[in-house]
């Protein structure tokens, strides 16, 4: 199929181009499928659970399935309740009151995403992302007819380049996504950086006559380690939207329920107001389902347990500096991003895989030589995994 030409494919150029692009990460992710259904292995490739879930998060469910009157499982866009308890979290954690009509529920961030670009950008629009990055922003902003641009991290320190963000800038340019900390690099953005960005876009609106948007991706805004405190990119820069995600602080990605945000001093609220909205119905109805946003309270309040992630960060962290890993110490998400110790990260991740443990390849996300290890397995994985690791840093480089 995808070898096709245009004229004689079934579907579009559009889905077919992005096949095209994201074979690679299919083909992988097919394998990875086979591999963890083997018993034993060390399953350490995505942020999936491998322990059972929350009770706090069970027991939420329980409650809320059960039908409180006739309408209890009628069309729901956003519950005023679920509004409300977003709103009091962040002002609690954040010290920052959002308006209810600010507050958009959504299936996931991986919807609330498709939604922000989907509002404010046109067919030949330009929308910068921070690399390395998460697999999808490539295809949400070629989906809308936009072009991706692909931004580096600083190579030694993984902080935001702002200097080449500002460089990337052109006349077309919309929308900047920024994710903090960073899958897969672990890095929390601090406030200057934030700060010397905003007035980079700042700048860039005024000369262009038109507003550049701050996308800013907080999946893992409550993820962090050593008590650091989240310094989020939305309170630098009044024309953002915070997009956020239950899935990563409960652990649970396939019970889809997060949020979009509006900052207080956000300009033409009103109009993006009716934007969001409208995306959400064209886009197939993306807003979560019922019951998840009458327990957005229970669930707000819950949380995997950071203690014992970081426990395995460091315990990681130790095992592979000491076996001659290069690797950074993450200063959030579930995850560890260490050199290969062989220039084709692919063939050292099938040499692992080979011995039962499985990590993603670098490359599959715009940072090749690397590879990445996701804390989110079990104590026993992270036990079996590590003298696996030793092992093959002493093994020869193939030729």
């Amino acid at each position: 199929m995808l070898g096709a030409t245009v004229e004689s494919s079934p579907i579009s150029r559009e889905i077919a181009g992005l096949l095209d692009s994201y074979q690679p990460l299919v083909s992988f992710m097919g394998e990875y499928d086979r591999a963890a259904q083997k018993p034993g292995v060390a399953d350490l490739t995505v942020g999936n659970p491998q322990e059972m879930p929350l009770t706090e998060f069970v027991a939420a469910l329980r409650t809320w399935i059960e039908p409180r009157a006739k309408d209890h499982f009628a069309y729901k866009m956003n519950v005023p309740a679920a509004q409300r308890a977003v709103i009091a979290g962040l002002r609690e954690r954040r010290g920052v009151t959002y308006a209810l009509e600010d507050v958009f529920m959504t299936n996931g961030a991986f919807a609330g995403l498709a939604v922000v670009i989907r509002a404010v950008c046109d067919a030949g629009d330009e929308v910068i992302y921070v690399s390395p990055p998460w697999f999808f922003y490539d295809a949400l902003i070629r989906a809308v007819g936009a072009k991706a641009v692909s931004v580096k991290v600083d190579p030694r320190t993984f902080d935001l380049d702002v200097a080449a963000i500002e460089g990337a800038i052109t006349p077309r340019t919309r929308a900047v996504i920024v994710n903090s900390p960073n899958n897969p690099t672990g890095r929390l953005y601090p406030r200057a950086t934030l700060d010397r960005l905003a007035a980079v876009l700042e700048r860039a609106s005024v000369r262009n006559g038109r507003r550049v948007y701050l996308i800013s991706d907080e999946a893992y805004s409550r993820i962090l380690f050593d008590r650091r405190r989240y310094e989020s990119p939305t309170e630098s820069y009044p024309s953002s939207f915070l997009v956020y995600t239950f899935g990563k602080q409960l652990l649970t990605p396939g019970e889809r329920i997060g949020y979009i945000c509006l900052p207080p001093d956000m300009p033409e609220r009103e109009a993006m107001r009716g934007a969001i909205t409208m995306t959400q119905f064209v886009m197939g109805w993306a807003f979560p389902n019922a019951t998840l946003q009458y327990a957005v309270a229970e669930l707000d309040r819950a949380c995997i347990d950071l203690a014992a992630l970081q426990r395995r960060r460091d315990l990681m962290v130790t095992a592979l500096s000491d076996a001659g890993y290069r690797v950074h110490r993450p200063e959030g998400t579930f995850y560890l991003m260490p050199r290969s110790p062989w220039p084709d990260d692919a063939a050292f991740t099938r040499h692992l895989r080979e011995r039962d443990v499985l990590v993603l390849p670098g490359y599959l996300i715009e940072m090749p030589g690397y590879f990445r290890i996701s804390l989110t397995a079990s104590d026993a994985m992270i036990d079996k995994a590590i003298p696996v690791f030793a092992a093959a840093m002493r093994e020869p480089v193939p030729a």
